[in-house]
């Protein structure tokens, strides 16, 4: 069950300067209230974030900040939580005869003192990869 699906706001770590501070979409995916089987039977919760036009900073270069800011404000339980960075379709050049295609990137963070670090990043393949897929469309 799609619970949350809007423009999330992390504020950054330079106080008034808001240095690091960016917006991205966050969708939180919430699969016990609807009794349905995780795509990883082990993840009761799906965090899906992808960037937004015209934003300062990436979600992959603030990775682990957006991750605690979420875990906190969303309560949710990073242990049983499934992290994934999606890159849609996007095209290039002059007559945008370049593609890049879609990504979904699985991020795995170390859980130190209630923060996201030492992110990882892993290609979602098959059968997983199907199955989020589903979810998000």
């Amino acid at each position: 069950m799609l619970i949350h699906d809007d423009i999330f706001e992390w504020s950054g770590w330079g106080g008034r300067l808001s240095l690091g501070s960016g917006k991205c979409r966050l969708r939180i995916y919430d699969l016990k209230e609807t009794g349905a089987k995780s795509p990883s039977h082990l993840h009761h919760t799906i965090v899906i974030v992808t960037d937004v036009p015209n934003n300062n900073r990436s979600v992959k270069s603030s990775t682990s900040h957006v991750a605690t800011q979420v875990v906190k404000e969303f309560n949710l339980n990073p242990q049983r939580t499934l992290w994934i960075e999606y890159y849609p379709e996007s095209k290039y050049g002059v007559d945008s005869e370049h593609v890049m295609p879609e990504r979904f990137e699985a991020v795995e963070f170390t859980w130190h003192a209630e923060s996201a670090i030492k992110p990882q990043w892993r290609e979602l393949k098959p059968p997983l990869l199907d199955e989020i897929k589903k979810l998000i469309r």
